[in-house]
């Protein structure tokens, strides 16, 4: 078959190498320059920075890949195990290092909130039962029709404890407050808010904390060049600086693609690694699909969006390690301000990728890369980035130097930012959202659109945006999910 594939993020990187192994002719459209989606680097001078996904977790999603196409994944990445995962730094001045060894966080934990310690313990059980109920029967099923639901065991979905919310479970099991701001903070790793969110996203934790989380030697970046050279060594064929202007639909058929660069390009089957919100709502013809399922999909929660402050400074911080997050001191507050009014909170978590201390030559020697995150509400009329992200960014400095960073403003060789705004404009994002459709309420999380149209025939949906979820491992499962539907409903019939 010839398959046309829409955006060379993780997900359709991957299917593009599983279709290419299959024997497929598969082409790749890109509208920006490089491969990777949001996964994406920056480079200026000496200064090297990863502007996506900075921590790698269930590697062995990715290791499933290389293998189903016949080659290893220790041939193109090397990971490397980080010691301490990540550093946090509490609005009082506490300090606590997490450790994916038990031993050395219980220690920690002794430390900061003693009566905590078998609460923790039994916290990562829960987590990890949450786990063993939703990976098969959930994130790892694509749950499309009756003969991928025949497996799911109700007593188990019942189990998922998806009726209360991460906040309430976490406030029932620890005493402390920094265990609760802790493990709250798992929530925002899909762009969602811990006092909304089912709490089903607890198990979140296990996946770090007791499966491990990695970096991956050189920056995350070499996830998507990896991909890259996987799928160029498989003969998948890449056009950049391609943007999609819609896809052509015939009866009901998805019959090919139409890009400003290339014109129109006749395909069997289309996967669209676009958001699905942009997929549905411009990339479909509107006399290929109801008025209402468009609204209904435009009108689909996104994920919270970030902004990012990339700070290339000429020296180094003892109280930085590689991973490392400054809580807000009123974490209810900041999540209203996100959520509720949609706009950037005054009082922020600050989280800091720090990859020059594992990669000295990330940066300047004897000085530091700074990758800079705060959640951000997705594009709001309540905020303006244009007139504002200077001066959050500024506001942003001085907290990090009133928490121990001093003369870091001082220091900086380097600066540069990306916004809400930016996050639409690079990658066509619902509403510049970071990752994909929102977990914000009880069942959001179970029902993203699916990895196949139900309404189009041979149009195929991946990425952080559908099932299974946002993430490195579970947008490439996206990935493998569709190849899996393609199968199943076009081999026979193409």
């Amino acid at each position: 078959m010839k398959i046309g594939i829409i955006g060379a993020g993780l997900g359709g990187l991957t299917a593009a190498c599983l279709l290419s192994a299959k024997g497929h002719e598969v082409t790749v459209f890109e509208k920006n320059k490089t491969v990777g989606g949001k996964m994406n680097q920056v480079s200026a001078g000496s200064y090297r920075f990863d502007t996506g996904p900075s921590l790698l977790t269930m590697p062995f999603v990715l290791e499933r890949v290389f293998k189903a196409c016949d080659t290893n994944l220790d041939d193109y990445l090397t990971l490397l195990p980080l010691s301490p995962i990540c550093r946090y730094q509490y609005a009082d001045g506490t300090r606590f290092d997490n450790f994916d060894d038990l031993e050395q966080t219980l220690d920690q934990v002794r430390q900061i909130a003693p009566q905590d310690v078998e609460p923790y313990t039994r916290f990562l059980a829960y987590a990890s039962q949450l786990y063993s109920k939703t990976a098969d029967a959930f994130i790892f099923n694509p749950l499309f029709d009756k003969t991928d639901l025949k497996s799911l065991d109700l007593l188990s979905f019942f189990g998922i404890d998806a009726f209360s919310t991460v906040s309430k479970r976490i406030d029932t099991m620890f005493s402390s407050s920094y265990l609760r701001q802790f493990f709250k903070r798992f929530a925002t790793y899909n762009g969602s808010s811990p006092y909304r969110a089912p709490a089903t996203l607890n198990v979140i934790p296990h996946v770090e904390i007791s499966q491990g989380g990695f970096y991956v030697d050189g920056g995350l970046y070499q996830v998507a060049e990896a991909l890259y050279q996987l799928a160029g060594s498989l003969d998948v064929s890449f056009v950049f600086d391609a943007e999609v202007e819609h896809i052509e639909i015939n009866q009901g058929q998805a019959t090919g693609i139409h890009t400003s660069k290339q014109g129109y390009t006749p395909c069997d089957v289309i996967v669209s690694n676009s958001d699905a919100t942009e997929t549905t709502v411009k990339l479909i013809p509107d006399h290929a699909i109801s008025a209402s399922k468009k609204r209904k999909a435009n009108d689909i929660e996104p994920s919270c969006s970030g902004f990012v402050l990339l700070l290339g400074i000429n020296r180094t911080y003892e109280q930085l390690v590689h991973h490392n997050i400054f809580f807000s001191g009123d974490y209810k507050q900041e999540f209203k301000a996100i959520f509720d009014d949609r706009v950037m909170p005054e009082d922020p978590t600050i989280y800091i990728a720090n990859t020059s201390f594992t990669n000295p030559e990330h940066a300047t020697e004897g000085g530091s890369n700074l990758f800079i995150l705060i959640n951000a509400p997705y594009q709001s009329p309540s905020y303006n980035w244009q007139e504002q992200a200077i001066t959050y960014g500024d506001l942003v400095i001085e907290q990090l130097e009133s928490r121990g960073l001093d003369n870091l403003k001082a220091s900086i060789e380097y600066r540069s930012h990306i916004t809400p705004d930016d996050f639409y404009d690079m990658y066509r994002s619902n509403k510049g959202s970071i990752y994909g459709t929102s977990s914000n309420s009880r069942f959001s999380a179970f029902v993203r659109p699916r990895n196949k149209s139900r309404s189009i025939q041979g149009l195929y949906l991946v990425g952080g945006s559908t099932h299974p979820g946002g993430g490195i491992p579970l947008a490439i499962q996206s990935g493998v999910n569709a190849v899996e539907l393609i199968h199943r409903y076009e081999t026979d019939h193409k």
